[in-house]
């Protein structure tokens, strides 16, 4: 697998939408743009009642923001739209009337943390460690703050997005409220991944939806606040420390 890619497939009513980079599945601009839109078609297709959110590969889940991008922006308007690429995907998973299950294999970064957290429940291996890298490479987790935020609270994201050098282990992520199951092995968790998907099938789309709408309440002005957040990111990512913290970790 050397081709980036998202691909939605439907069996039974599941929806499993998965996205491959080869750069431990980092997530540059088309392929956020990708992803946003297919779980928004998927919220829109009758035939899924329930959306499995993962990842190619058996390592990696997520590396976050795709650096040689991140690298190449040279202005202030380049940088919001694409640290808007993270906010698109999680609206887009906020507005989806249909439950996400995240099917986490390992370990997930940045920007993979906040998708990890949009989902509506988590499931993981035990090495599906998480950092909030962000502020390491002189930016910060304002994108994927809120939806972190939301899961872990605000203690919580506070201290891993300080403590931006160093992974939380899975057990640390279950205790604080991300990962509802953590399992030894990915064949186990993708056992209970499709299991536990085969029986939200059995339940009312209706009843899944209203679920869906209450457990997100609050958060009806995130289009307006990450694109903020985005805009803040965009400049911040034109600092010169950013810049050179960059290239030293390329």
């Amino acid at each position: 697998m050397n081709e980036a890619y998202v691909k939605l497939t439907t069996t039974n009513g599941i929806g499993t939408i998965e996205f491959f980079h080869p750069a431990h599945n980092s997530l540059p601009g088309d392929i956020l743009a990708k992803l946003a839109n297919t779980i928004t078609e998927a919220g829109k297709n009758d035939e899924i009642k329930v959306i499995v959110l993962k990842s190619g590969g058996d390592r990696t889940f997520c590396a976050g923001a795709s650096f040689n991008e991140l690298i190449n922006i040279d202005d202030a308007e380049t940088g919001k739209v694409f640290f808007s690429g993270f906010a698109n995907v999680i609206n887009a998973m906020r507005k989806c009337p249909k439950f996400i299950i995240g099917r986490v294999q390992g370990k997930t970064v940045g920007g993979g943390v906040g998708v990890a957290s949009a989902t509506d429940y988590c499931m993981a291996t035990k090495y599906a460690a998480i950092k909030l890298s962000e502020l390491n490479v002189g930016i910060g987790p304002f994108v994927v703050g809120p939806a972190v935020q939301r899961k872990l609270g605000l203690s919580g994201m506070s201290q891993i997005a300080i403590d931006a050098n160093t992974f939380y282990d899975a057990e640390w992520a279950k205790e604080k409220g991300i990962y509802a199951q953590v399992y030894d092995s990915t064949e186990a968790l993708d056992e209970a991944v499709q299991e536990f998907a085969e029986n939200l099938c059995k339940y009312n789309p209706e009843a899944m939806k209203e679920m869906k709408t209450m457990f997100w309440r609050g958060t009806e002005d995130w289009d307006t606040l990450l694109a903020e957040r985005a805009e803040v990111s965009g400049r911040l990512v034109l600092s010169e420390f950013t810049k050179e913290t960059l290239k030293r970790f390329k």
